[in-house]
């Protein structure tokens, strides 16, 4: 794993753990990636709760209740279904706050309305959520790698902003 998502991994940590809140993930394209860089910092256990790899539209609305009409409609690979899958994932791992991603990683599957490297990526809680698009191709490996860390900096930037707000 690279040091950029240790550092952002360890920053996340320290805010949810200072705070005793909780977060989950809802992964689609990064297959559990995003998880993986949470559970990288010890103690990752008093504040990850886990994660759902909802690969297939299946998953997303059986798992995280995606609506089957946003899926139709928007295909999976929209800002809704990304928002969506946040909310879900904290009901069905009771968390404080997740993270989401949902894209077309390639090499393949892409479009010409959407093509290979756009992925959405979203954070917060069930009544507030944070949405990014990406849209640049730079091959499967890094546009994961990309993908990851811009949702670990999302979060921290989003958790940031709250404490912001309270203090």
């Amino acid at each position: 794993m690279e040091l950029e998502t240790k550092v952002l991994s360890k920053e996340v940590q320290q805010y949810l753990y200072d705070n005793r809140l909780t977060v989950g993930t809802a992964e689609s394209c990064t297959g559990g990636r995003i998880a993986e860089a949470i559970i990288a910092v010890p103690g990752a256990s008093e504040y990850f709760k886990g994660g759902i790899v909802s690969y297939t539209n299946e998953v997303k609305e059986n798992l995280l209740h995606v609506s089957h009409q946003t899926l139709e409609e928007q295909t999976a690979v929209s800002e809704e279904v990304a928002k969506q899958m946040v909310k879900g994932a904290c009901e069905a791992l009771n968390v404080d706050y997740a993270i989401a991603a949902t894209g077309v990683a390639g090499p393949t599957g892409g479009t010409p309305d959407i093509p290979v490297g756009t992925i959405w990526l979203a954070c917060g809680s069930k009544d507030d959520v944070r949405t990014m698009k990406l849209e640049e191709d730079f091959g499967r490996d890094i546009n994961l790698a990309i993908a990851t860390n811009q949702a670990l900096r999302m979060f921290l930037d989003y958790l940031k902003e709250k404490q912001h707000k309270e203090e």
